[in-house]
């Protein structure tokens, strides 16, 4: 791999190795399935995705550049994982989805490429599994037309979220395959929120969300302590 990509190639390994469960509900990519709605709902309830163009980067099998691709906007799906990527091409012409396309491409390469090209960009579930996650932030920011949204979702970085995204998601209650997630990698909302401000980018609103592993119900809260989304706009 170039070294001069944003990317961790053991990440990107351990996700094209799971690449074929990936449009499965019931497997390690059910937490994906549950929480989509939640995640899809929130942005297009302030971005308002019918005919907007979208950039979803990291976008892994396709789940949320799919259903936005059903929500009436034009998404560009982009990922370092070809496996992963030819998983939502694949499911793309299976359900018939129109208006949703990908590339294997990073979003640094694309900032350069097409720089203020879309009306909304979205990084979910990616920061917390790349070397420099500002530099994505940099990119997303240069992506996204002035006055457009930016939307993340990642893992907070405190004993909390070590307990609950680490040791109960992924050794307790086996929602997670193992090693899924680094607590070095996770991100504070403010290390976040700080990354977004040196990229000309706004916070509009901040969103927690929790999980009952009893109900097995995810919802939004303002409990950022865990798993949290940050809703931006360019300046």
């Amino acid at each position: 791999m170039n070294p001069t990509v944003n990317a961790d190639p053991a990440e990107l390994a351990k996700f094209s190795d799971l690449a074929h469960r990936w449009w499965d509900p019931e497997s390690e990519f059910r937490p994906l399935h549950q929480i989509n709605p939640l995640r899809l709902n929130w942005i297009d309830g302030l971005a308002a995705l019918a005919g907007k163009t979208v950039l979803d980067v990291g976008c892994g099998g396709g789940i949320l550049s799919d259903s936005m691709a059903r929500k009436g906007a034009q998404v560009t799906g982009i990922d370092l994982s070809t496996k992963a990527l030819k998983v939502a091409q694949l499911h793309a012409l299976e359900a018939g989805t129109s208006g949703v396309h990908y590339r294997e491409v990073s979003a640094e390469a694309l900032a350069a490429e097409a720089p203020a090209s879309f009306d909304v960009v979205t990084c979910m579930e990616m920061l917390e599994h790349v070397p420099d996650p500002a530099s994505v932030v940099r990119a997303c920011s240069q992506l996204v037309r002035p006055g457009g949204w930016v939307f993340f979702s990642t893992i907070n970085r405190n004993p909390k979220s070590f307990l609950f995204a680490i040791v109960g998601a992924e050794y307790l209650l086996q929602m997670l395959p193992k090693g899924t997630h680094e607590y070095a990698k996770m991100i504070r909302p403010s290390e976040l929120a700080s990354y977004c401000r040196q990229a000309d980018l706004e916070l509009a609103q901040t969103q927690g969300m929790e999980y009952n592993p009893i109900t097995r119900r995810y919802w939004l809260s303002g409990d950022t302590s865990v798993n949290y989304l940050l809703a931006t706009r360019k300046a």
